[in-house]
């Protein structure tokens, strides 16, 4: 509200797209969607700001309530959009299909902020663009985890996030150049530099202590702190010294789409091992909602988008020393979708791994892109 002194966001309703109300029992121990307890221990009040209901919130059947939020929503003066961008499109994407019109002032004349987090925006962007289509709709990214609420956007049009010192979390990181080996060193906040990716460790006044969030950042500025995150210390590839995290993935797959024209739904990538004498590669699958008219040569664009962005892996590549260059499978329409049904991981909150050391997402994502 500080930047945008003219901002009418109180005078209408946020959409939030939460989890599932569904309780979970293990070992004794019960458990759930962090963002449906919240919801669900909201102040009565806090009901009047939002939408949809939290009778709708919390439903378990992620494709009832999809339309059940869909038919409460646009009916409601919605100023503003709260939730994980793969999983908010396909809500807007509903709603489009539901109202047939153009894009979405047409059902929320006065919506004007996007609150999101959880996985990249940079592969959705253009497609938010093209349903939003205003050049002064702001997009606000927030960095929050069941373990804490580490950072938001404090700035205007900008993709650095102010890391929050006094919301009960003292920082500590690793040098990922230095994880899980030998040397691995443990640094406080004070001895960060600008740059350098760093796994976060964190105790909390909720209870963790030295806490792996999994996540990794890099400084853009430190007076005052500001990070981007820039992937997970798990959702890497790095089977061959090649160090590919999810930050290189997603700019390489924007540089190649913007260069072909396409538009990607999910992807994730894995590893082919190497065999006696074959070498080994990087294996992707990608859900385009509009494919590139060449697979052949987006995937050759890919590839030097990612030798230009990663010296490791383009030293690995070179004269395909250790690495063949990729190969890329386009996905039928859906794939993701029933991949995460087939696990029951439907819903606002559960998110398609980007980049694995192992096979076992992709082996099971090809057999079902063939039926």
């Amino acid at each position: 509200m500080n930047n945008n002194e003219n901002s009418q966001l109180f005078t209408g309703k946020s959409l939030r797209l939460g989890g599932s109300k569904e309780l979970y029992r293990d070992n004794g121990t019960v458990f759930g969607d962090l963002s449906a307890i919240l919801i669900d221990n909201m102040p009565f009040w806090a009901e009047f700001s939002s939408t949809p209901s939290s009778k709708v919130s919390l439903m378990d059947n992620w494709e009832v309530k999809l339309a059940a939020i869909v038919n409460e929503t646009i009916k409601e003066n919605v100023t503003s959009l709260a939730g994980v961008p793969s999983w908010m499109l396909v809500l807007l994407n509903e709603v489009m299909d539901t109202t047939k019109k153009e894009h979405l002032f047409e059902i929320w004349e006065n919506l004007e902020v996007y609150f999101h987090g959880g996985v990249s925006f940079e592969p959705y962007k253009d497609q938010y663009k093209n349903l939003l289509p205003k050049a002064d709709f702001k997009y606000y990214e927030i960095y929050n985890a069941s373990e804490g609420f580490f950072a938001i956007q404090d700035q205007n049009d900008s993709d650095e996030l102010l890391l929050m010192l006094d919301y009960g979390i003292f920082y500590e990181f690793i040098p990922m150049d230095a994880y899980g080996s030998n040397d691995q060193v443990v640094i406080p906040l004070s001895e960060v530099e600008l740059h350098k990716n760093y796994a976060i460790i964190i105790t909390t006044n909720g209870g963790l202590w030295r806490y792996k969030v999994g996540d990794t950042v890099r400084f853009t500025s430190i007076r005052p702190y500001r990070v981007k995150v820039s992937g997970r210390t798990k959702h890497h590839i790095n089977v061959f010294g090649e160090e590919l995290i999810i930050e290189n993935a997603e700019a390489a797959l924007k540089n190649v789409c913007d260069k072909t024209n396409a538009e990607i739904v999910d992807y994730t990538a894995a590893p082919v091992f190497m065999k006696g004498k074959e070498k080994g590669a990087h294996e992707w699958m990608i859900e385009f909602k509009r494919p590139p008219e060449n697979l052949e040569y987006f995937t050759e664009l890919l590839d030097n988008a990612l030798k230009s962005l990663n010296s490791d892996y383009e030293a690995k590549r070179f004269n395909n020393m250790t690495l063949n260059k990729p190969i890329v499978h386009e996905a039928r329409p859906k794939l993701f979708y029933d991949w995460l049904k087939e696990r029951d991981k439907l819903g606002g909150q559960n998110k398609v791994p980007r980049l694995s050391n192992h096979r076992d997402f992709l082996n099971r994502l090809l057999d079902l892109n063939t039926i």
